[in-house]
């Protein structure tokens, strides 16, 4: 299968959020990745996009930059305007009455991995990589993986 990379700079507006999602969603879409999965995907995407907009301290634009495979799919939302310590989003308890504060544990429990990095050149970024579930009659499938080779 071909490996699929999506790259978007986005303005850091509430209005941009939609935009990753969408294309995101389409194209998980058209190579036959399951709904229910791509929810999930989607739904985490939303969150660091969100948490992005909400949070920077800067007008910079920021980056999001998708992979799809024939096993996963990551996603790598850079903040250049990020001041968050990296060190203080690791697992946390949350009140689940609390109104804010709960999108971090929201990634983590709709994706298989979120890290978060620190890159000198980028400034954060937020990893997030889950394995994916497909349809595997959907046409466009079918298409992409080389059939098994006959045994000799």
């Amino acid at each position: 299968m071909v490996e699929l990379n999506v790259s978007l700079v986005l303005p850091r507006d509430a209005l941009s959020v939609p935009v990753a999602r969408h294309i995101c969603d389409s194209a998980m879409g058209e190579l036959g990745v399951l709904d229910s999965c791509r929810s999930d995907i989607v739904g985490a995407l939303t969150e660091a996009c969100t948490n992005v907009v909400d949070h920077s301290s800067d007008d910079h634009p920021y980056e999001v930059t998708i992979t799809l495979d024939e096993a996963r799919c990551s996603i790598r939302i850079i903040d250049p305007g990020s001041e968050a310590d990296v060190s203080s989003l690791g697992p946390q308890a949350i009140d689940l009455d609390a109104e804010t504060g709960r999108g971090i544990s929201l990634m983590r429990a709709l994706v298989d991995n979120v890290r978060f990095t620190r890159e000198p050149d980028d400034g954060m970024v937020v990893h997030l990589t889950k394995q994916l579930e497909f349809d595997e009659h959907h046409p466009v499938r079918e298409h992409l993986i080389e059939p098994a080779s006959e045994p000799a």
